[in-house]
């Protein structure tokens, strides 16, 4: 699983992902990528199975960036504990994501095969996603 090795404050505050992604919204690494159509909290467990999905539809062929990093811990109080005494234990790590992310890219290979297993690695994520091709130089 991903997580960061070390990390400037032990619970920092949740950040948003409401709004638009104002970086890492084309292709740019792969032909084709995975884009976010909303915003929300990815954990690294989801980030993984969406990676195994696309490394074993695609038997190992081509190329599979991953454009998102868990960086953020998400905290969680145990059952049946009262209110107070902080914030809790972290329980996950998670990618902040928001609207028109490019999350994965996959290239050198098939077009079909690349488009279809971005689809099903979309299925494996929490938002709704679409596949997005690279822009050609000059359009």
């Amino acid at each position: 699983m991903l997580q960061p090795k070390r990390v400037k404050y032990r619970r920092p505050h949740g950040q948003s992902y409401e709004g638009l992604s104002k970086a890492g919204n084309k292709v740019d690494f792969g032909d084709f990528g995975l884009q976010a159509l909303s915003g929300n909290y990815i954990t690294n467990r989801q980030i993984e199975a969406a990676r195994i999905v696309l490394t074993r539809y695609t038997k190992r062929a081509g190329k599979v960036w991953i454009r998102i990093y868990p960086h953020l811990k998400k905290k969680k109080k145990p059952a049946q504990v009262r209110m107070g005494s902080g914030k809790g234990s972290v329980d996950s790590w998670v990618a902040v994501v928001k609207k028109n992310r490019v999350m994965f890219e996959i290239g050198g290979v098939d077009p079909q095969l690349a488009q279809e297993a971005l689809r099903l690695a979309g299925y494996k994520l929490p938002i709704k996603t679409r596949v997005i091709a690279r822009e050609k130089e000059g359009e």
